[in-house]
């Protein structure tokens, strides 16, 4: 059961894989949290998060293969974040030939622009425990944090302007990679406009 899990911001990647991930009983892999995990065993890569630059694919590649090859991922894993590029989809494909693996499905998760625009710019975050919440998960009292009462803010970066950047890039980016898994006829549309919890019973 290895679940590839894609979609342009906003379509709800992360809190998606996670729910497969848990209903499924598999590690949820975000490239984020996996590359700060390796950081702080080595030193190349921590160099790299620190100063903010982009990282290489040879170090992301080897930060996902030693990942995958950890026990947990015997009976499967959802990717989020990765591939962002044809060559790490061919570099996972390598990666999947070496462990005897094999793709289950690649889910590109889409929404309509509008709900895009609504769910990042509606998006509040908890300064100090750090839970996100949204158009799918508002507060109760619409200001403050459900779990500790803290103040809710929007992230800097959540504007209008930077989300069209960012879907734009999405769109340019991962066209070859959705054509490449469609060819290989392992690729699924999902609606993700709906609750996650919908979203996963369609999935």
């Amino acid at each position: 059961m290895i679940y590839v899990m894609m979609g342009g911001p906003a379509t709800g990647k992360g809190t998606r894989s996670k729910i497969l991930s848990k209903e499924l009983n598999i590690p949820h892999i975000s490239t984020g949290t996996m590359l700060r995990e390796e950081a702080t065993q080595n030193e190349e890569l921590a160099k790299v998060l620190s100063e903010g630059k982009l990282v290489s694919d040879d170090l992301v590649n080897k930060a996902l293969y030693k990942r995958l090859k950890r026990a947990d991922c015997k009976n499967g894993f959802v990717l989020d974040g990765y591939p962002r590029n044809l060559e790490q989809a061919y570099a996972l494909e390598a990666m999947m030939r070496k462990l005897n693996m094999e793709i289950t499905e690649v889910l590109e998760l889409v929404i309509p622009r509008a709900l895009a625009f609504k769910r990042i710019l509606e998006r509040r975050e908890c300064p100090n425990c750090k839970k996100v919440y949204g158009v799918d998960f508002p507060p109760k009292d619409g200001k403050h944090c459900d779990n500790c009462g803290s103040e809710l803010f929007a992230r800097a970066d959540d504007t209008e302007e930077t989300l069209t950047k960012r879907i734009e890039i999405y769109e340019r980016e991962s066209k070859p990679i959705l054509d490449y898994y469609r060819k290989k006829g392992i690729l699924k549309t999902v609606d993700s406009s709906r609750h996650p919890e919908k979203v996963m019973e369609t999935i």
